[in-house]
């Protein structure tokens, strides 16, 4: 209850734009970058010098928000560039395009944030693929994108510090109120249930089984991988929630870039190290001190006296995504 507390009336943030070293020659991904959660991280990481890509379906957003971003910039002398990345995360054919897109003009990826999400869509909603919108949006498309940029990353990571090299994936306070019992129920996957709340949920644990797995997969390479909660907040992705769903939790709610602070600092703080590779980061940017022991138990091996569920999750990822590499 502490941690839940915690999470929904967070301490003050630690890194945010006032004390951000600058970002010179780093070079950034933000999924999902022209609103909420992400237009607010793109703007401090580009007026901190670094080199961002907006990506996401629109380009008329995008472009909009490339606009407003750089008009905001009073001293261009130390901002950084920003582009546009199309990305559908929703349909997987079209996600190596928007890959090799990105590797066509950059030779490294020092950070990727898979912020992007969609949340609590009509029932039934689905993507190109027939997946569960909420689990193709939030885990497979994810997933599929980060496989194929891991070489931008280890480009990044042959030339940087160990664990200065980052993915960064999104969860929510759900997975520690309303995940059941291991995190994700896996018969679910093949037919969802007609409540979006699970599916969401499953969704969210998903991100956290993703990150957990990718860090033993590039431990060894210096790639820190790690889940974050970003904090209740006033964005657009509860924008198919119902209307007393909405007014029930405004009371509760922080701004936008309350939440970029979160994953900012998931991203760049030097507090991280690769000794917390596939750690759950808590609003503002804290490490969670205290997981459900049985999601804990989900992402460790049998071997390790885990369940292997997060292992079991992953692979099944892989299946879906596999034509698509």
């Amino acid at each position: 209850m502490g941690s839940t507390f915690s999470q929904l009336f967070p301490p003050n943030a630690t890194l945010t734009e006032q004390n951000l070293p600058s970002q010179k020659g780093k070079v950034f991904i933000v999924t999902g970058g022209y609103s909420g959660v992400g237009y607010e991280l793109v703007t401090i990481l580009f007026r901190a010098g670094g080199t961002v890509y907006v990506a996401g379906r629109s380009e008329a957003k995008a472009q909009e928000c490339i606009k407003e971003i750089k008009a905001s910039v009073h001293d261009t002398s130390t901002a950084g560039h920003l582009e546009y990345l199309p990305l559908k995360l929703d349909d997987l054919s079209t996600i190596k395009a928007s890959a090799e897109a990105f590797k066509a003009k950059e030779a490294k990826l020092d950070v990727l944030w898979n912020n992007a999400g969609v949340s609590l869509p009509p029932i039934g909603s689905v993507s190109t693929q027939e997946h569960e919108l909420q689990m193709a949006t939030n885990c497979l498309g994810p997933l599929l994108f980060t496989q194929l940029l891991l070489p931008s990353l280890q480009s990044a990571a042959r030339e940087s510090p160990p664990g200065s090299v980052r993915v960064v994936w999104t969860a929510s306070l759900v997975v520690d109120m309303n995940a059941p019992k291991g995190g994700i129920i896996m018969a679910d996957l093949a037919s969802p249930p007609q409540d979006q709340t699970k599916n969401y949920v499953a969704s969210k644990v998903g991100n956290w089984f993703l990150a957990s797995e990718m860090a033993r997969e590039v431990n060894t390479s210096g790639i820190l991988t790690v889940v974050t909660n970003p904090g209740q907040l006033k964005t657009n992705l509860l924008r198919h929630a119902s209307k007393w769903m909405r007014i029930a939790a405004s009371p509760l709610l922080h701004k936008a870039k309350m939440g970029a602070y979160t994953e900012l600092w998931a991203g760049l703080s030097p507090e991280l190290t690769m000794e917390n590779n596939g750690c759950y980061v808590m609003p503002w940017g804290r490490i969670h001190p205290s997981p459900r022991q049985d999601i804990l138990d989900a992402t460790k091996s049998k071997e390790e006296g885990g369940t292997g569920q997060a292992l079991e999750f992953q692979e099944w990822c892989n299946k879906q995504i596999a034509g698509f590499m």
